[in-house]
């Protein structure tokens, strides 16, 4: 399979208290069409900043982005190709905002026509029935709000989705269900996802092949099985795989 996401030699700098931080470090990796790939490693390892600069959230001062071959560029385009589910679902949904205005808005700015059909389909495919599109995020629980965000990341059919700790927020028997919804969703809609986390038992539950991020930069990369099988070399990497506890979450 040709690669979807390619990223090369990828750096970002940020400025801080009159310094040059470096969030990530010439990182490499790619990632297949309908692939699931992720990075794990503890907070501050740069993870949740690779994200970001492939959204354009993130000064990129070194190396390359590329989708489809192309470089990556924000815009309207870029959207409709690229979308983002974050940690919160609790502040990624704007308050005063139903859940039908929150998912018909992709669909305002794209000139994408049938509104009333399209968001009742997302709802449907993200378990919720037709009670939930006029209420406020206030009116749902931690799972069904994470839900509607799903649900407003795919309204503009999306080829790639970048997971930033999806469900992370959300309590044990919830998470197990969101992460179930994503992976159907996935082979459903032929799916590729980047998924952020510092968990590695959800990691080996969703990613075909993970990158392990220390300080910045990659440590180590595994597939599935070399994960599944606790093949790790690196000792940072069979630290994490410690303070997982190393079980499935479903």
């Amino acid at each position: 399979m040709s690669a979807l996401i390619e990223i090369e030699n990828l750096s970002v700098t940020f400025r801080q208290r009159g310094r040059e931080v470096r969030a990530v470090r010439d990182v490499s990796f790619s990632v297949a069409a309908r692939e699931s790939f992720g990075l794990v490693g503890e907070s501050g390892s740069g993870k949740s900043t690779i994200l970001r600069a492939i959204c354009g959230m993130a000064p990129v001062s070194g190396g390359s982005i590329r989708i489809g071959g192309a470089p990556a560029a924000t815009g309207r385009a870029f959207a409709a190709r690229v979308q983002m589910v974050f940690q919160d679902p609790y502040s990624s949904l704007h308050p005063r905002r139903t859940v039908d205005a929150t998912l018909a808005e992709p669909l305002a700015i794209h000139g994408r026509g049938d509104r009333d059909a399209r968001v009742l389909a997302a709802l449907g495919d993200v378990g919720l029935d037709a009670s939930f599109r006029f209420r406020y995020p206030h009116q749902l629980s931690g799972g069904q709000r994470q839900r509607v965000a799903i649900a407003r990341a795919l309204m503009l059919e999306p080829e790639i989705l970048l997971l930033d700790e999806p469900t992370s927020a959300l309590d044990a028997s919830v998470q197990a269900e969101a992460l179930n919804l994503l992976s159907r969703l996935r082979v459903e809609r032929g799916l590729t996802f980047l998924m952020v986390s510092h968990d590695l038992a959800v990691i080996d539950h969703m990613c075909d092949a993970v990158a392990v991020m220390r300080d910045g930069a990659v440590v180590e990369r595994l597939d599935r099985a070399t994960l599944a099988d606790g093949g790790a070399q690196e000792p940072y990497t069979r630290q994490l795989l410690a303070a997982s506890a190393y079980a499935a979450p479903v």
